[in-house]
């Protein structure tokens, strides 16, 4: 089943003329995109694992009714039970994104709803990321998913783009896989805002900072050693560099994440991204996390992508974690995947 329908999507994707959003009619638009992957594990010490699934598949519509200021963006996405599911009774679809946008002005847009997180150098969504796993997340993984609230973006100008967001909670409900937040204001609020510039040439700085009033223990994704609670704040820094006309690009990051005892560090990835042909490119990383009185590692990685068409591309993974105070000492782990979108 896994093998016959990852076959069916690169059908898909080489039958299909065209890459972007499919414009169903005026208002209507369409786009989506899924992966597929072998990955291999092998631990030391520990027995090696694998895994050969359709890892995650989304479908989003954006819906513009004319002449209005409005904006509703809807996505359904599905994530196997053998991938952890999107709800612990082990459901394998859920809404994702169901917000609506209001333009106030040409500067200023309001939404509300269901939306993601603006922290993060590497992305939610599978197809957009650098390599087949992140860089970071293993154990403070500060950056958190979607949650439901109201958030302000404004764009004053070509270069400065900012946003602020009030939110249900900033991390996620136990078992949801990042899909949703706490679903109430009342006793974890969060916050959020970033602000982003390109007045350099080729040159994009990105600053913002995430607060909860009051994450508990397994609403969040580090983890909350206090039983009663413990506010969380984490800041995130990230820089990416054109280098030349080839589109080579060097990115770094830096995160700091403070929510008490046994959830709070670092987190930190650099990038270099090597562009043999228009078709061919390749990921270089190095990156780690760092528990502050706990574990920490640095992983080493190389990740090549071949686009054979607009809407299907082949990525392979190698990298080598070497842990402290951890219960194992290292890792390698190696991948290959099917990238399928519209």
């Amino acid at each position: 089943m896994k093998l016959s329908l990852i076959g069916a999507l690169a059908a898909v994707a080489v039958a299909s003329s065209g890459f972007g959003q499919v414009k169903i009619n005026d208002t209507v638009s369409l786009t989506g995109w899924a992966t597929g992957s072998y990955q291999y594990t092998s631990p030391s010490p520990g027995a090696s694992f694998d895994s050969f699934n359709l890892d995650a598949a989304m479908l989003s519509a954006i819906i513009t009714p004319p002449k209005t200021p409005l904006t509703a963006t809807l996505s359904a996405l599905y994530r196997p039970a053998g991938e952890g599911g999107v709800s612990p009774s082990g459901s394998e679809v859920t809404l994702l994104d169901a917000y609506v946008s209001y333009a106030a002005s040409s500067t200023v847009t309001v939404s509300a709803g269901k939306f993601l997180s603006y922290l993060g150098y590497e992305s939610f969504y599978f197809d957009l990321d650098n390599m087949i796993s992140l860089a970071n997340q293993q154990l403070l993984a500060p950056i958190p998913g979607y949650h439901e609230g109201v958030k302000l973006d404004f764009q004053p100008d070509k270069t400065d783009v900012m946003g602020v967001a009030v939110i249900d909670s900033l991390y996620q409900k136990p078992g949801y896989n990042a899909t949703e937040g706490d679903g109430e204001f009342k006793h974890s609020a969060g916050f959020e805002a970033y602000y982003q510039n390109t007045s350099i040439n080729n040159l994009t700085i990105w600053a913002g900072i995430g607060y909860e009033t009051l994450t508990k223990p397994g609403v969040d994704t580090g983890g909350v050693a206090a039983p009663q609670g413990s506010t969380v704040t984490v800041y995130d820094l990230w820089a990416a560099y054109v280098l030349d006309k080839n589109g080579d690009q060097i990115a770094a990051e830096e995160i700091y994440k403070s929510g008490g005892t046994g959830n709070k560090g670092s987190d930190w990835l650099t990038y270099f991204q090597y562009n043999f042909d228009p078709k061919t490119y390749c990921w270089f990383g190095i990156s780690g996390e760092d528990v502050t009185g706990g574990a920490r590692y640095i992983k080493y990685s190389i990740s090549p992508t071949y686009n054979l068409t607009a809407n299907l591309a082949v990525r392979a993974q190698y990298s080598y974690t070497s842990y402290s105070s951890f219960a194992i000492n290292s890792a390698n782990y190696g991948a290959v995947e099917m990238i399928v979108k519209f």
